[in-house]
């Protein structure tokens, strides 16, 4: 299973910046003005908080086992039977938010971008890629990752400095007028988001990384970091847009970036955050399907997972069509049961790793 394969620290943490903002600056915005209104970007800031104690919660489960894979020390911790159920669960996460990735780009430009073209033939066109990278293989995916992160920060930048002139503070106001329970709950979906799926690395981290002591902090600093980029949307889009237009728009960052004008000269720049867009959610749909096949494949003790990329990809743009029926499905689904079901196999599920894992360890010393 290309047992050989080892990346740098500086591109894992790449990877992880990249994976943090992914979806979440274009969709994160109107949920949270949806639970916490005009304290939104107090929530994501909470949020980001709670993302880096999962992230030290998958450094935990890293540590025991630094040589192996999440598929391979499920076996060797709870045997090979439900080892191997416990890995099926893992992978049918990976295939899910891979499918629903794909569905957000197909549906962003479907109805932001290029109404008149069919979202069947954007989500094939985006799984070619996809299948594509992961079949060329983990090395080179992050050397993509590091050439098209300085353009992800220079369209940032740019955008964030064309926006300031116009934030509005009095939008912001009252703060912590919504209690406590709205932001929890708001920065619950944060985590939901973007640290949760972080669980897709662990077919990455430790086992591919070459220095795992600098990787823990690497990968603390990088999730601290995509963490900042999604509160300054998130600030950015009830200072201007207010919190109702942020409420009301699917792509709240994406109507954010049409605000810009400067003197009548620069404007209708939203392709910038397109440009985010498409890079960061190309390499986060790119990983779940990666965490799909090779741990698919480390079930079935396949050697090489290259063979099953194809049609594993023809599946999964068949999936992407029909996971969500609607939008108004969507986002009963995103709300409802995205999130509980993210919190078994993000938190509960490695939980229960380091409490199995502690405890043999222990019973092992006696």
């Amino acid at each position: 299973m290309l047992k050989d394969v080892k990346i740098s620290v500086r591109q894992f943490a790449v990877l992880v910046m990249i994976y943090t903002i992914g979806t979440t600056i274009l969709v994160i915005p109107s949920g949270l003005a949806a639970d916490a209104k005009q304290d939104a970007w107090l929530a994501a800031i909470i949020g980001v908080g709670l993302n880096l104690l999962i992230v030290c919660l998958y450094n935990k489960v890293g540590g025991y086992f630094p040589n192996m894979t999440l598929t391979e020390y499920n076996e060797k911790l709870f045997g090979k039977w439900l080892g191997k159920i416990l890995s099926l669960s893992f992978i049918f996460f990976s295939f899910v938010g891979s499918a629903t990735v794909l569905f957000y780009m197909g549906n962003f430009v479907n109805t932001q971008v290029m109404p008149e073209t069919p979202i069947q033939f954007v989500n094939l066109i985006f799984a070619i890629v996809v299948a594509m990278g992961v079949r060329l293989g983990l090395e080179t995916i992050i050397r993509a990752a590091e050439i098209f992160f300085p353009w992800i920060i220079m369209l940032f930048i740019i955008l964030v400095a064309c926006l300031l002139p116009e934030i509005q503070l009095e939008k912001l106001q009252p703060i912590f007028s919504v209690g406590s329970k709205p932001l929890i709950k708001a920065a619950i979906s944060v985590v939901g988001t973007s640290a949760l799926p972080f669980i897709v690395l662990l077919m990455v981290f430790p086992a591919h990384v070459n220095q795992y002591q600098k990787a823990k902090k690497a990968f603390l600093l990088a999730t601290l970091i995509g963490g900042a980029g999604f509160v300054i949307i998130t600030f950015l889009c009830i200072s201007v847009l207010g919190t109702k237009m942020t409420e009301r728009h699917m792509f709240p960052s994406y109507a954010l970036a049409k605000q810009i004008n400067i003197g009548n000269f620069l404007e209708r720049v939203e392709i910038l955050i397109a440009g985010i867009w498409f890079l960061t959610v190309y390499f986060k749909t790119t990983f779940y399907f990666y965490g799909f096949v090779t741990g698919l494949a480390q079930i079935l003790n396949i050697e090489d997972y290259r063979p099953l990329v194809l049609p594993l990809g023809m599946i999964l743009v068949v999936f992407s069509l029909i996971v969500y029926p609607n939008v108004a499905y969507m986002a009963e689904f995103d709300t409802k049961i995205y999130i509980p079901y993210a919190l078994t196999i993000g938190l509960l599920y490695p939980i229960l790793i380091v409490g199995v894992a502690a405890i043999r360890k222990l019973m092992t010393k006696n």
